[in-house]
């Protein structure tokens, strides 16, 4: 139901109750389903998120992931109402700190550390962590009605969830605190401007834009691809030196796997290649 096709692969619905997961052309699409609050995020909804991404990861079947939101919002943001009920009795300060540890730094995590390509649908708005969790995706693909908002401003909060990393190496510092300070509406065509979108498409395609994208992803060679992910994201912390090393020692793994074989062959011979699904061909 619900508009996801589980194709190949069937998830057992008792494990999801606030997600919808299903598996189509070697793509996951996990969906934010909690329409009527926009696809709030609570600590529940985090969790669920991070088993989705822990079963993609160790399934070789999976070689790309689509996060999206169920409805008309990609996701609005930390559920309000969950910080002032686990705050209650107690620390608020200390409530929130573990709260943010536990669940939310969890799963931007497993989004940026997962070796495989992830595509954030945007479907509406992306607000406050809901915006944290689309910088965490790798590419983004929007519509006219895609818009993006650092909210924390205006509840008196520090942007969280990754944001503060997130948005200034995506955008630069300048454009991060313009973003950050004014908490502004950044609509889509401004969004494919500066970055924050990679693709805009026409409402009514952006579901299937967004599989094809990842699945043509997912028909990539799986090593070179996950490689290739923490290389760039860890660039900046390493410097250029210490990059041009690194990707020596990469392209040393990649060259002795059966995918640049078959990537070579499939070049002389004039034709697309057909890479094999596993991370540890050799």
């Amino acid at each position: 139901g619900d508009g996801i096709d589980t194709g190949e692969i069937l998830r057992p619905v008792a494990e999801y109750s606030l997600i919808l997961v299903g598996t189509r052309d070697r793509v996951t699409t996990i969906t934010l389903n909690r329409p009527a609050s926009f696809n709030a995020l609570n600590g529940a909804v985090a969790d669920e998120v991070c088993l989705a991404l822990e079963e993609a990861r160790t399934d070789d079947r999976i070689g790309a992931l689509v996060i999206t939101g169920a409805g008309r919002a990609f996701c609005s943001g930390q559920d309000l109402k969950s910080i002032q009920e686990e705050g209650s009795g107690g620390d608020i300060g200390d409530s929130v700190r573990s709260h943010l540890r536990l669940h939310f730094n969890r799963m931007i995590l497993a989004i940026r550390q997962l070796p495989k390509p992830v595509v954030g649908s945007i479907n509406g708005v992306a607000a406050g962590a809901g915006m944290s969790l689309a910088l965490a995706c790798d590419l983004r693909v929007g519509t006219e009605t895609s818009s993006f908002m650092q909210a924390f401003a205006r509840v008196g909060l520090v942007p969280d969830a990754g944001s503060t990393y997130l948005l200034p190496a995506l955008l630069g510092s300048s454009r991060a605190l313009d973003l950050a300070w004014t908490a502004r509406r950044v609509g889509a065509d401004e969004a494919l401007a500066i970055g924050l979108l990679n693709r805009k498409v026409p409402e009514a395609n952006l579901e299937s834009e967004a599989q094809e994208l990842a699945a043509s992803l997912a028909r990539g060679p799986a090593l070179a691809t996950g490689l290739t992910k923490a290389a760039i994201y860890g660039a900046g912390e390493r410097g250029l030196a210490a990059a041009l090393d690194l990707e020596a020692d990469l392209q040393a793994r990649c060259v002795a796997t059966d995918d640049f074989q078959e990537g070579v062959t499939a070049f002389l011979e004039k034709r697309d290649p057909r890479f094999g699904r596993s991370p540890t061909r050799s």
